[in-house]
């Protein structure tokens, strides 16, 4: 029993060891994903192959910070795209509540649903939070940008829901 009980404190020393190293910085290949947007199509990265991608993930649909970011980006969608970006966001919500996100605040992007967490874990962003006193898992507020070869070229990980596109466009 105690071998086990090694056995495992290892394992998960080492995996967590491993997780923190695989944390995703500008230079690095962007991840493949795969899956249905607001209305059920499916979108991949290779959607973007040549073409600036701002993919943002963030917790909640209609929670007041998510919101403020997913206005922001909506407002200077057009400046973003005079620079060749193509916005996508992304969260753990379904495609209904995505659909009701998009038209309450016309959101003129898509959103992924990414219910299984799959893509939040590919990017490094589904992480153990806290709150009052309650220990879950959930999606850190992050945004990569990637350019037209799939290549990660900024991660912004302190992202300011009021400003984030003045973020994206600061070199």
């Amino acid at each position: 029993m105690r071998k086990l009980v090694l056995i495992c404190t290892l394992l998960f020393f080492i995996s967590s060891s491993v997780y923190a190293q695989t944390q995703l910085k500008a230079g690095d290949k962007a991840p493949a994903f795969s899956a249905k947007d607001q209305n059920g199509k499916i979108v991949s990265l290779t959607s973007f192959k040549g073409r600036k991608l701002v993919l943002y993930f963030y917790p909640k649909d209609n929670t007041p910070g998510c919101t403020k970011e997913a206005c922001n980006l909506r407002d200077y969608k057009d400046t973003l795209a005079a620079q060749g970006y193509t916005i996508l966001g992304v969260s753990t919500d379904d495609a209904f509540s995505h659909q009701q996100f998009i038209k309450q605040y016309n959101l003129p992007y898509d959103l992924l649903v990414d219910s299984d967490a799959a893509i939040n874990k590919a990017y490094g962003v589904w992480v153990q939070k806290e709150r009052e006193g309650k220990v879950f898992y959930g999606t850190a507020r992050t945004t990569f940008i990637i350019n037209e070869s799939g290549v990660i070229t900024k991660v912004i990980d302190a992202v300011k829901v009021d400003a984030h596109a003045e973020q994206i466009l600061t070199k």
